[in-house]
């Protein structure tokens, strides 16, 4: 079985996909067998794919099918509880964990799964994607888009996730926007008071190339044994 990471974020827009596609890049880098899935993505092309989900195939080095990668792909880029509801569709998070387990395994070392928007982003009535994390019990990577208001969006995320009975492996900083003001001093104030390493601090990178992304990154502390 491999090494898997839930990937979410402090909102929706903070860079998910990007520092997944700088983890993938940095860890095939490093040796690593990689695979990726964003099981639930709203927003698609008229073929019916998403563009996250193509970032992601293009960064990992186990070649999938894109139905492997994005096995739920819907048409509106909306919240995707409702999307499903206007497609007569159901979310389910035993249903989501299940084709993450497939991928998960399968021969890739580490597998990243992205989620969608934030931790509590709803699946239905009762359940959010946060529930996926939680079916298959692996750790979490949280994205923090520096901008105004992260120091609270962070705290708030990473004690959802400890309150969900799951670890925060990681953590890191990304721009995506212009560069805010006291970065350094937020910087600070988040490697103090998150309980967990920080893994890089990528700025804004355009256009963006994952593997100068990948150079900001250390994952020491996230593939140690």
């Amino acid at each position: 079985m491999s090494r898997t990471w839930f990937v979410t974020g402090t909102d929706t827009e903070v860079g998910k996909t990007a520092v997944c596609c700088a983890l993938l890049t940095a860890l095939g880098a490093s040796g690593w067998r990689t695979a990726a899935i964003k099981p639930v993505a709203a927003g698609c092309d008229a073929g019916g794919h998403n563009e996250d989900a193509l970032r992601l195939m293009a960064c990992a080095n186990q070649k999938l099918e894109y139905a492997q990668v994005n096995p739920v792909a819907l048409r509106e880029a909306i919240a995707p509880h409702i999307a499903a509801q206007r497609e007569g569709r159901q979310l389910r998070a035993a249903r989501l964990a299940g084709l993450c387990r497939g991928v998960m395994g399968g021969p890739a070392d580490a597998v990243l799964i992205e989620g969608a928007g934030g931790w509590r982003v709803p699946l239905n009535r009762r359940e959010t994607l946060a529930d996926v994390a939680v079916e298959l019990q692996v750790g979490v990577i949280l994205v923090v888009g520096m901008r105004l208001g992260c120091i609270n969006h962070a705290l708030l995320t990473a004690q959802a996730i400890q309150r969900d009975g799951l670890a925060l492996a990681g953590w890191v900083a990304n721009q995506p926007g212009e560069r805010m003001d006291c970065h350094s001093d937020n910087l600070a104030t988040l490697r103090d008071l998150l309980p967990a390493p920080l893994l890089g601090d990528i700025p804004r990178l355009s256009p963006f190339d994952p593997a100068v992304a990948a150079g900001h990154l250390d994952l020491a502390a996230l593939v140690s044994p």
